[in-house]
């Protein structure tokens, strides 16, 4: 859109093809309580020159590739990686991409990682919060964690939807308020864990704000004093939280933003749409949030709509 702040969208979903068709077949038509979206890759361009999206780091969304399966799993994390690598390659200029891995395999997740990083050339990777009932930062992961950190790699880390015997029954959408928790519970597995101590080097992006955690940081700086917990947080909560990178998808409100500024430095804030899962009405809304918002000056707002996400992505300087 001519005149438009050019932006760089951290946080943007598809849905390919092949993986869509594995969904159906399982009878999977929904994600978080919502219809699963049908995604279409000229509507996809439509909707970022609409909204003066310069580049879109395209990830795959919950439910992911494990359904109890771990074959199945490998399949659909090489076909969506092999996918995105696709986009990429025909449209440099307009997409990046996280990878996506096979857990709870670990070792085809690390077979995966380099594929996908060294062979295909992908910006990241793509993580749930959880998948088959464990957190990251579960000791099981910790082989991927230690090469993320040795690799100094982006990690985007989407939540997973929740089982639904262990939420309270509300009748809502577990996306509606289970999302912001469960990046909560796995933020606070990665601290107490000591993972985010050990790999000093991963960029973990967090979605919409990060969840709760700016909320409850101070909360969950009682764990440096809880036997058990407090060695494996040795530079304090806070300095941990505040290396993270947090997107702006569904957040761009002041009582979020103020709260999230408390925290970190606004070189740690992106900008993200959540699309095509959130309706597009709520990419308006985050756009002009971020626009009125009198947290920001001109030169913050252009660091959060596209600055920090070139300086996670320095190749994206270098587009034809």
């Amino acid at each position: 859109m001519a005149g438009e702040q050019p932006k760089i969208d951290v946080h943007h979903h598809i849905v390919p093809p092949r993986y869509a068709s594995a969904l159906a077949d399982m009878g999977i038509t929904s994600v978080g309580g919502r219809p699963l979206p049908r995604w279409d890759l000229e509507a996809n361009l439509a909707f970022m020159d609409r909204h003066g999206i310069e580049t879109a780091i395209l990830s795959v969304s919950a439910p992911g590739v494990f359904f109890g399966d771990r074959g199945m799993a490998r399949e659909l994390a090489r076909c969506c990686n092999e996918y995105l690598a696709e986009l990429v390659g025909a449209y440099p200029r307009c997409f990046g991409a996280f990878a996506t891995l096979p857990l709870p395999d670990v070792e085809a997740a690390l077979d995966e990682l380099a594929y996908a990083l060294d062979t295909l050339g992908l910006d990241g990777v793509g993580l749930l919060s959880s998948v088959d009932r464990r957190y990251m930062g579960d000791p099981a992961f910790d082989a991927l964690f230690d090469e993320l950190g040795r690799r100094g790699a982006v990690a985007f880390m989407h939540p997973h939807t929740p089982d639904e015997n262990e939420v309270p029954g509300l009748d809502l959408p577990t996306s509606l308020m289970e999302f912001v928790y469960e990046t909560t519970r796995a933020v606070s597995k990665l601290l107490f864990s000591g993972t985010l101590e050990r790999c000093p080097d991963i960029r973990l992006i967090l979605p919409h704000a990060g969840g709760t955690v700016p909320f409850v940081a101070l909360r969950l700086c009682l764990g440096q004093f809880w036997p058990g917990l407090q060695e494996h947080v040795p530079q304090g909560v806070i300095a941990y939280l505040q290396r993270l990178y947090y997107d702006t998808a569904l957040s761009g409100a002041p009582f979020a933003l103020r709260s999230l500024q408390e925290l970190v430095d606004d070189s740690h804030i992106l900008f993200a749409s959540d699309y095509p899962f959130a309706p597009e009405l709520a990419t308006v809304a985050t756009i002009g949030g971020l626009n009125g918002y009198d947290g920001f000056d001109e030169t913050a707002l252009e660091s959060v709509f596209y600055e920090n996400a070139l300086a996670l992505f320095p190749r994206l300087r270098a587009k034809p």
